[in-house]
């Protein structure tokens, strides 16, 4: 009958932590490590739940007292008036009123003797594994690991702790830690045995991967050929580890094992805004075209959708892109654009090809290069022209953002070089723009956060007229001036607006969490477009505010923006609405 009962939902009236002088921080972990606590969390716990949490509950305690360096301690836990450890396995009650955990941390202990032997030269131990210092777990973790580390960046893959000697000396309230590793032989990678793949031919994963097979063994390239084959968003699992057993001549074969994604994938994504109307785009793509891990995208958007459909802007892309080509750091890069804009300072219809190379330099810095062709036709108030070019992008990228779609902390860079030689109705010169972001958070769960941007453009060799158009800079819109119409600035040359050649801008917004998955923010936006290679204090410039909100969805925020002109005629009398995933910048 007992039995029976101690099934039926039983919630303790009252759960008491009772852990007389420990602070607050030691009272939150023991909370969290107790299993008796976690019940409270969960719908009709039984008698039975209880009982058999408090059980397990004593290992747990003693445990969260040891990683605190407390290792005198002692844990009662009274269920109703008895000891749960005195309950039998299927003897709880039929209800529980009160439990009552009872923990006396005892003294803290702190290290006497702490010792991770034999170590690699060079090896660096934490500075809290040292005789004096408080006597937490975590530090003789961290020591042991960086022990092994050491061993490990010495080609010694089998490094293992083979003794451990872990003594408390309760009179003189100090623990004494001696921990023996046995280094193992230098070993050097041998063969990488390939699992699980099924359209990815196995040489080129062996080629992408770039594992330096007959060299030492070292840890940091493991690591970096799995990054190179994520990196190709082939496949959904990456798996690389040491085989069991070592090869002969002391060598040290490598398993991988891999799971791929589903080679095709399409999208597509809608931006509002009341001023520059509805923009659509989407793509289509393959993650494997040739059976090589060979990237293929398709990308079509058309932009400027509103009343007047003769100033719909159209443009489709196709991106091409080989990983480990010429060597496992470099993807070849074969590019092709169309695009169709009708804005009121400008009308362009051109096609850029490029075909080059980029490189990952760290896990940080990429930088590019290659070379293009474009045609074009552009038309502006002063003239109609159509021109060639022949070009040769270089970009590097620098990203430190902690989320590429939602940054709160790091910073991002954008350099990019673009150096023309014109064939037919331009001169030679280059076009210079770089884009700088830096995010930075703080108070209770990162809840505030400044993001600031800076723009910087110029053309550099050509003169106004004779540089492609198109190459020129405009100022306004989502890109550059929230709250001032899509490239509405540029500057005054022969009585006509035009293109500058050059521009500078800068973005700074302030967020604010509200809830859990809601963002308020208040930005600032600011451009000017000058007639050299800087722009000088009077040349035009436009600024825009406003206020918006952020949803996030998991995937990335949905941006709500509203902005007004703060500078010119219309300040402060009208006002812009852009809708959009993901952050502004």
């Amino acid at each position: 009958m007992a039995l029976g009962l101690s099934a039926l939902p039983a919630a303790a009236q009252q759960i008491v932590l009772a852990a007389g002088d420990a602070g607050e921080s030691l009272q939150e972990e023991l909370r969290q490590a107790s299993l008796i606590f976690a019940l409270e969390e969960e719908e009709q716990p039984t008698a039975q739940d209880y009982v058999a949490a408090a059980q397990a509950d004593y290992r747990r305690l003693q445990t969260a007292l040891y990683n605190a360096g407390y290792y005198g301690g002692t844990v009662s836990i009274d269920i109703d008036g008895r000891e749960a450890a005195s309950i039998a396995p299927l003897g709880a009650p039929p209800s529980i009123q009160r439990i009552v955990v009872q923990v006396d941390r005892g003294p803290q202990f702190t290290f006497g003797r702490a010792v991770v032997t034999p170590l690699a030269e060079g090896t660096e131990m934490p500075e809290a594994f040292r005789s004096g210092e408080r006597a937490f777990t975590a530090p003789i973790r961290r020591a042991v690991n960086a022990g092994l580390d050491g061993w490990r960046q010495q080609g010694r893959a089998r490094a293992e702790v083979v003794g451990e000697d872990i003594v408390a000396r309760h009179p003189q309230e100090e623990l004494d830690v001696t921990v023996t590793l046995d280094p193992g032989p230098v070993l050097t990678f041998g063969p990488l045995i390939i699992s699980g793949n099924e359209a990815v031919r196995t040489e080129r994963i062996r080629q992408i991967a770039g594992l330096p097979t007959g060299q030492v063994y070292d840890p940091d390239e493991v690591e970096t050929a799995s990054n190179r084959l994520r990196r190709t968003d082939v496949f959904s699992s990456v798996v690389l580890r040491e085989a069991e057993e070592n090869g002969p001549n002391q060598t040290l074969p490598m398993l991988l094992d891999v799971a791929e994604r589903q080679p095709r994938r399409f999208g597509f994504g809608v931006e509002v805004s009341s001023i520059d109307g509805l923009t659509a785009s989407a793509f289509w793509l393959h993650r494997n075209l040739f059976g090589g891990a060979e990237r293929f995208r398709v990308e079509g958007e058309v932009s400027q959708i509103g009343e007047n459909l003769e100033a719909i802007d159209y443009s489709l892309t196709a991106n091409f892109r080989r990983p480990a080509t010429f060597g496992p750091d470099n993807d070849l890069f074969a590019n092709l654009e169309f695009e169709d804009v009708q804005d009121d300072l400008i009308e362009l219809r051109a096609v850029q090809a490029e075909l080059g190379l980029s490189r990952l330099v760290t896990e940080d810095l990429t930088i590019s290069g290659g070379v293009g062709y474009r045609y074009g036709e552009v038309v502006t108030e002063l003239r109609d022209v159509t021109y060639q070019l022949l070009t040769l992008p270089l970009t590097l990228e620098f990203d430190r953002r902690d989320n590429e779609l939602d940054a709160q902390n790091g910073y991002y860079a954008d350099v990019t070089a673009t150096p023309f030689l014109g064939l037919e109705n331009a001169d030679d010169g280059g076009r210079l723009y770089t884009d700088l972001r830096g995010y930075r958070s703080f108070g209770a769960d990162d809840r505030f956060t400044f993001a600031g941007r800076l723009q910087y453009g110029a053309i550099i060799g050509a003169s106004a007229d004779s540089a492609p158009q198109d190459f020129l800079f405009y100022s306004g819109g989502g890109g550059t001036v929230r709250g001032q119409e899509y490239q509405s600035l540029g500057v005054m040359r022969d009585g006509a607006e035009v293109g500058g050649t050059s521009f500078l801008g800068a973005q700074l917004e302030a967020r604010i969490g509200v809830r859990n998955n809601l963002e308020a923010v208040g930005f600032y936006d600011v451009g000017q477009v000058g007639s050299g290679e800087v722009p000088e204090p009077d040349d035009p410039y436009h600024a825009g505010a406003g206020l918006g909100i952020r949803y996030d969805t998991g995937i990335g925020p949905i941006r709500l923006d509203i902005a007004t002109p703060v500078t010119g005629d219309d300040a402060y009398g009208s006002v812009q609405v852009y809708i959009g995933i993901g952050q502004a910048f």
